[in-house]
């Protein structure tokens, strides 16, 4: 984990910094991002959403007509978008960490904050799911432990902090987040 400088003065006004949540698929960065943008009274952006919106189609759709590649490129002009506004916070896809340029913009543009959850809570959460392309092919917990063992250095590399979001309510979560940035502030 990185050292955790926030830069920030009192976050109810005129925040000058962003919040980015990073982690595995699933593991609540999106559910978390909008309780904690509301206690924090920020904007809220979810990166996935936007490429959908720019691209005019869905995450699945995109990876089914170009590939995983074609989407890390897009999802890189994304980051690069998002990151570049202020006082946001913002939930990244679980892959936003393998390319440099985005571990580069999260670090250098905002506080980053890593959500861990067991590799058993992820695959029960994304059992029934079938819009997430990599849990197409293969046992899930295989998938998962793969892109843990891969990303999960990652992640911690450009981490300001680290929470578990299995054993918390979305809702509290974010707001011990909230509380936690805020009296660093103190």
């Amino acid at each position: 984990m990185r050292r955790f400088v926030i830069g920030l003065t009192p976050f109810m006004k005129n925040i000058n910094t962003n919040i980015f949540l990073v982690g595995l698929m699933a593991v609540g960065k999106s559910t978390v991002g909008k309780y904690l943008a509301k206690e924090l009274m920020l904007e809220f952006y979810d990166s996935d959403r936007v490429i959908e919106e720019r691209a005019g189609a869905a995450i699945s759709w995109i990876f089914d007509k170009e590939g995983e590649s074609g989407f890390r490129k897009r999802e890189a002009s994304a980051i690069d978008m998002l990151t570049k506004k202020r006082g946001i916070v913002l939930a990244t896809g679980g892959g936003v960490v393998l390319k440099e340029d985005n571990r580069r913009n999260l670090v250098t543009r905002g506080t980053v904050i890593y959500l861990v959850s067991s590799l058993n809570h992820l695959v029960e959460r994304t059992h029934r799911s079938t819009t997430r392309p990599l849990l197409r092919d293969g046992n899930a917990l295989d998938v998962f432990e793969k892109l843990q063992l891969e990303r999960g250095p990652l992640y911690r590399e450009i981490a300001d902090l680290e929470y578990n979001a299995e054993h918390t309510s979305p809702k509290v979560l974010a707001r011990t987040i909230a509380r936690a940035l805020i009296s660093d502030q103190s």
